[in-house]
């Protein structure tokens, strides 16, 4: 099954400290590929994997938001496993029920401070990681870029999810910020895809619902309603996603959106 294989892979992902980037850091890393981390904080499951896989991991402390830091990375990069081939947009920011009230209240009231930091990372952020590390992989005619979305970025939030917080007195909606950059994510990869096309980069991008995180019982339950599939993602379940748009099982896929949300855009 060589077409799996990503044993000659240099793969970068962006937020590798969260949850979904640490697991995508070890999932390459067990599959053999050349694993290299950029944050802006080392995380305890990202340093574990530093002292697990010496020859084969690199963290690097990166602040996407800015280019030059970006291009500091990519000469690192290099120095240390040569020319990246696979770039994880796995990096952004979202406004969870225990998100400060400010950042999850009415639309009519939110903060256009929230609405540019939001907007910076999830959307800024990737267009310079693309522009940095895209244009290494364009000059040599090789690579596979995947930016991460959400559910929320194809359909609006479903905002009745959250009535038992209003039901409480506490205003939250998901805010329109999240929505609009993850939105904003489809059109850029689908751009790029077309740029790139003749240079050997293909991009795409990799829709995703909610993962199982501790979340308290109450969402859980009117979320879990919400979906066909019964319950949220396991860390674990978009893996093999990843795996097949970074490997040469998906060499004549470009321009497009994998979607894997239990069947959340389904209904």
């Amino acid at each position: 099954m060589d077409f799996f294989d990503v044993s000659k892979q240099v793969v970068v992902i962006t937020g590798a400290s969260g949850a979904l980037g640490g697991e995508y850091a070890q999932m390459f890393l067990e599959a053999n590929a050349k694993v290299v981390c950029l944050d802006i904080s080392l995380s305890e499951n990202i340093s574990s994997l530093k002292k697990l896989y010496p020859k084969s991991f690199l963290f690097q402390n990166v602040d996407i938001t800015s280019k030059k830091s970006i291009e500091q990375s990519l000469k690192e990069t290099i120095n240390f496993f040569g020319s990246p081939t696979v770039l994880v947009n796995n990096a952004g920011l979202d406004s969870p029920p225990s998100a400060p009230p400010e950042d999850t209240g009415t639309f009519e009231g939110y903060p256009e401070s929230s609405w540019d930091k939001v907007l910076e990372v999830n959307l800024k952020g990737i267009f310079l990681t693309c522009q940095v590390y895209g244009a290494e992989m364009a000059k040599n005619n090789y690579g596979s870029i995947i930016n991460i979305s959400s559910i929320y970025g194809s359909v609006s939030p479903d905002q009745s999810i959250y009535q038992y917080l209003r039901d409480e007195g506490n205003e939250f909606y998901k805010p329109i910020s999240y929505s609009v950059s993850k939105s904003g994510i489809l059109n850029l990869t689908r751009y790029l895809a077309t740029y790139w096309a003749k240079q050997g980069v293909r991009v795409n991008t990799l829709t995703l619902a909610g993962v199982l995180a501790g979340q308290d019982q109450r969402f859980l339950d009117a979320y879990c309603n919400r979906i066909p599939i019964g319950r949220m993602a396991d860390l674990h379940e978009f893996n093999g996603a990843i795996l097949f748009l970074a490997s040469s099982a998906s060499t004549y896929m470009t321009g497009s959106n994998l979607v894997i949300d239990g069947g959340w855009t389904a209904i």
